[in-house]
């Protein structure tokens, strides 16, 4: 993960921090105060207790807003608390009545905050006894009763919510609550029933998803919800293909880049979510990370090593992205003859990357080939192998070709030699403009070397191959 390469460096004014923590009965012990990122929990200061159990974590800078951990001695355990404006606040805690919450002086956040928890701790117990009694409902008439029960509870929390945030407009915890909305949906909306509706619904939903967040609010990033709702909108609600994705992250980083700690996270987010595609279409979204993003600028945070990992990928995905036209390849065929991938005319053109001694290349290629003379041939497909010398050797190329009888496929021989003299002479290889990361390595051309899919299996060929053929 790259994320495994960034320094959590943080940037804040001089104000400073010091937030005074009496923790019983731990004695002599470390403590340590971290925060949220995601799904990560980086420390960012430790502090000594006392014969008292008191210790000071106490800083020159001020740090970032959000929700933060103090954790126990030798990590075995933490509890929250809200960090904002004021960063100058004592807390009490003692293990033996922490699940209550514990004690603050000067800290009004922290103070709402731990009544919005125990609010919610009660609130929270009463709707999951009254989700286990619906599981053993004797009869639709109880099951009833507990359903319009259990309604009534989901909107008392949404009324506590929303009454908390019209009172305490500005707070820490009123942000944090509307950034955990869910949008609302009523009427037609609420139970589509047509085509129209659902679209609306869909709409609708989409369109009050963000209400009310701020992408410069870097108190979201110290949080482990708002990773959970990016995933969510990108997952069930944003069109799956690489313009629509590239316009949300851009409008996102948009209004982010006021905010160094909410450009960091939304940077590592999408780096790390993007740099080994899901599907296909996604290394464009790679892409226009890094030449927008990454190319030019530089960033405190992110470590020479991290940066050259991003490059390094990018530039693997630049001649290979969906869509554009395949680099071609030019190399000695069976006969000793020079053979360039543009030579070869067809419908359709499958291109292979495999080595000799492979033992998944052996079992791929005859089964390729199989799908080859049953299927593909009649389609205008034409297949086009690059064997990479690896551990193989020319004689082991040689012999497979002959006693799998794959003499209709356009054969080529990568060198170690070649790859050598691309190398120096500061020309990609091939495995690089491709993207060969194993073997077999399979891309699905056009009529005009336009790369159609890639990174395929026999099935997955087939089964583009048929729908292309459909389309045309």
């Amino acid at each position: 993960m790259i994320s495994l390469l960034l320094i959590s460096a943080v940037a804040f004014s001089q104000e400073g921090y010091e937030i005074k923590v009496t923790f019983k009965p731990f004695k002599n012990q470390y403590i340590y105060l971290g925060h949220y990122f995601g799904k990560t929990y980086p420390i960012i200061d430790s502090a000594l207790l006392n014969d008292k159990g008191e210790a000071v974590f106490k800083g020159t800078k001020k740090i970032n807003g959000g929700i933060y951990l103090i954790g126990y001695p030798n990590k075995a355990g933490f509890f929250e608390i809200l960090v904002d404006k004021n960063q100058k606040f004592a807390v009490k805690a003692d293990t033996g009545t922490i699940a209550n919450g514990a004690d603050f002086e000067n800290s009004p956040d922290n103070t709402l905050f731990h009544q919005y928890q125990q609010q919610m701790g009660s609130t929270g117990k009463r709707i999951s006894d009254l989700q286990q009694q619906l599981k053993n409902a004797a009869g639709k008439t109880d099951s009833a009763r507990l359903i319009a029960e259990l309604t009534k509870a989901d909107k008392e929390v949404r009324d506590f919510r929303e009454d908390l945030i019209k009172k305490n407009s500005g707070s820490l915890l009123a942000v944090l609550l509307v950034a955990m909305r869910e949008p609302e949906l009523t009427g037609s909306l609420k139970n589509p029933k047509t085509k129209e509706d659902s679209l609306a619904a869909y709409n609708n939903y989409k369109g009050q998803y963000w209400d009310g967040v701020n992408f410069w609010d870097g108190r979201l990033a110290y949080t482990t919800f708002f990773e959970e709702k990016l995933d969510k909108y990108f997952n069930q609600l944003v069109v799956p293909h690489p313009d629509s994705v590239i316009k949300e992250i851009d409008y996102m980083l948009g209004f982010a880049s006021i905010n160094e700690e909410m450009t960091r996270f939304l940077l590592i987010k999408f780096v790390n979510r993007y740099l080994n595609q899901k599907f296909m279409w996604e290394d464009a979204v790679f892409v226009h990370l890094f030449e927008k993003y990454f190319s030019n600028k530089n960033y405190s945070w992110l470590t020479d090593k991290g940066k050259k990992t991003i490059t390094d990928r990018a530039y693997s995905l630049m001649a290979n992205i969906m869509g554009t036209p395949a680099s071609d390849i030019v190399l000695p065929d069976t006969s000793g003859n020079i053979t360039g991938l543009y030579d070869l005319k067809a419908d359709y053109t499958l291109v292979v990357f495999w080595d000799p001694a492979c033992s998944h290349c052996k079992e791929v290629l005859p089964r390729l080939d199989s799908f080859y003379h049953a299927k593909w041939k009649e389609a205008g497909l034409k297949m086009f192998a690059i064997a990479k010398e690896i551990d193989g050797t020319r004689k082991d190329w040689l012999n497979f070709i002959r006693e799998n009888k794959l003499e209709e496929w356009t054969h080529v021989y990568y060198s170690k030699a070649e790859d050598k003299t691309r190398i120096d002479n500061s020309i990609p290889g091939y495995s690089q403009l491709y993207d060969v990361q194993s073997f077999p390595t399979v891309y699905l051309l056009d009529r005009d070397k336009r790369i159609v899919a890639k990174k395929l299996t026999a099935e997955q060929t087939d089964d583009v191959l048929q729908i292309k053929r459909k389309g045309n």
